[in-house]
């Protein structure tokens, strides 16, 4: 990354995916049977009907229904229907598909996109869908600066984009920019019509948003509600649709209770048809049956400890894969208990060019404490470990208060101690995290982020970015620069399977476990899927 301001917003913002401020870091679940990691909600209550009002409960505020300025995952849930994007990631197979795009290209050096457009296309408003509007709602994107949070960092290095026929618009960046394409499939990246893009960022916050989606805003009441309602005459769905032509749904009206009892209660009572941000407590209370829950692991970064390289003590490999050892993911995740899985990568499984490294993260309690005899560490009078008269004595930072977080570090705490290493927590309240970050005054630091791209390997694992465990130049970082540039998926993929193998291989990152997002619905709902972000669609939803 470059030092320019659009950059230090990127990282910003990426950071505050990494402490699940943005995103759909949801609450992670305790399970019942009826949701073992589906996706997909129950279609089986007959043929799909039209018409009914879906009341949707979202645990977080709604502050903007602005597609490029939603920063959280309630806001980006409420904002996905009204705006569609130029790609889709197909929810049940992840693979790239067409959307307002019927066929794109790539450069090889992944500095230019060009899209054809699918025909027949319009804006609620009646405008046509060209390539002039594309270009428009990527221009006023840019125009956005450091408001439009998440798409600011995937048009980086926007240069600009070129009308180069009524179909076909060409987008330009100053460097590679391979993580676009993948972008071009969120809904930070849906596009609006020619009158959107003319408004304010604050008039397009209040509600001032006209897309091509399948639902139309009709009253925004900010932090309260959000009401849509069906488009007539849609017929462009996604790649990946169950169904062709307009949603089945009439209405849809989005409610924000952030109380997590008060969600609940109004499920049961039938007052909301689902609710998102579910607790391990809802997970028990919806286990007798009643309703469905649907949950899928948020792809990104697995939560990982990851190591400062640049410190006397952890500079050492040995030291660093005797941590890695030690550390039992079983007992982790049997406390942290269902909605939980073992990491198998620093990236979780969901997301896109994952490598499955469960192989090489073994715990061996045994062979970590007999690596750190062999490296001169003998245990202390205290049990823990001295060397030059230097105590093996760490510590890990980590942001915010999340008690699943801390409950899973005193476990890692006890498990070093059993080798000889002490481990002292230090919480660092939210707001000091990128300074933290960029400063590396930690031994230890925890990272997670929600996002379908690999490329947040670069952003946390690169000088140019955050740099988490302090390396300069070498293969970790030719690898994810590399990767960065590559438009060609395969050769994307290997690289990014190389990067992740450097990442545990040198005990860099030691990944603990993935968390998964989920929804519950009420019987009489069919047909919603939570997207490869975990995020509910409401599309292909009918109510029975």
């Amino acid at each position: 990354m470059h030092s320019t301001g659009a950059d230090t917003w990127n990282l910003r913002a990426l950071q505050k995916a990494a402490l699940g401020i943005v995103g759909a870091a949801l609450v992670a679940l305790a399970g019942c049977a009826s949701d073992s990691a589906a996706h997909s909600s129950d279609a089986g209550g007959g043929t799909p009907r039209a018409g009914g009002t879906l009341t949707f409960a979202l645990g977080d505020e709604v502050r903007c229904i602005d597609p490029q300025q939603a920063g959280d995952g309630a806001e980006l849930t409420a904002a996905r229907g009204l705006v569609d994007s130029l790609t889709a990631r197909d929810p049940r197979t992840g693979r790239l598909g067409p959307w307002l795009a019927a066929s794109w290209q790539a450069s090889a050096d992944a500095r230019s996109f060009t899209f054809t457009l699918r025909p027949g296309i319009t804006f609620s408003d009646g405008t046509a869908l060209t390539a002039t509007t594309v270009k428009a709602a990527f221009d006023a994107d840019v125009a956005l600066g450091a408001r439009a949070i998440l798409a600011a960092g995937y048009l980086s290095g926007y240069r600009g984009s070129t009308v180069l026929a009524p179909d076909r618009v060409r987008v330009d960046f100053s460097r590679p920019n391979a993580k676009f394409l993948e972008a071009t499939s969120t809904v930070s990246l849906g596009i609006v019509a020619p009158s959107t893009s003319a408004r304010s960022a604050e008039q397009r916050c209040a509600g001032g948003i006209v897309g091509s989606g399948p639902f139309v805003l009709t009253s925004f009441t900010r932090g309260q509600q959000v009401t849509q309602t069906v488009r007539r005459g849609y017929a462009w769905s996604a790649a990946g649709s169950a169904h062709q032509g307009q949603a089945h749904l009439e209405r849809i009206v989005f409610r924000i209770v952030t109380e997590d009892g008060v969600r609940l209660g109004g499920l049961q009572s039938r007052q909301f048809a689902g609710i998102s941000n579910l607790t391990s407590q809802d997970r028990q209370a919806l286990s007798g049956g009643g309703g469905t829950v649907l949950s899928r692991a948020i792809p990104g970064l697995a939560t990982s400890i990851n190591v400062n390289t640049s410190r006397p003590i952890t500079r050492d490999r040995a030291v660093r894969l005797a941590l890695a050892s030690a550390v039992d993911r079983t007992q982790i995740i049997a406390a942290l208990g269902p909605g939980y899985s073992a990491a198998t990568s620093v990236l979780s499984s969901t997301t896109t060019d994952y490598t499955d490294l469960h192989a090489r993260l073994v715990t061996d309690a045994g062979a970590a404490a007999r690596s750190l005899d062999g490296a001169g560490w003998v245990r202390g009078g205290d049990g823990i470990r001295v060397r030059g008269g230097v105590r093996l004595q760490l510590t890990v930072a980590w942001f915010g208060e999340d008690p699943v977080t801390r409950s899973a570090l005193e476990l890692v705490q006890q498990q070093l101690k059993a080798i000889g290493v002490g481990l002292t927590l230090r919480p660092v309240p939210t707001s000091g995290a990128l300074a933290t970050l960029k400063g590396g005054d930690y031994d230890l630091v925890v990272g997670q982020s929600s996002t379908a791209d690999p490329d947040i390997l670069r952003i946390y694992y690169t000088v140019e970015g955050l740099n988490a465990v302090r390396l300069g130049d070498g293969p970790l970082r030719t690898v994810l620069l590399t990767q960065s540039t590559q438009a060609d998926p395969a050769k994307r993929a290997a690289l990014v399977s190389q990067a992740q193998q450097h990442l545990i291989g040198d005990g860099y990152a030691i990944p603990l476990f993935e968390q998964s997002a989920a929804v519950a619905l009420s019987s009489s709902v069919h047909g919603v899927v939570l997207d490869t972000l975990a995020r509910p669609l409401f599309y292909d939803a009918w109510l029975s």
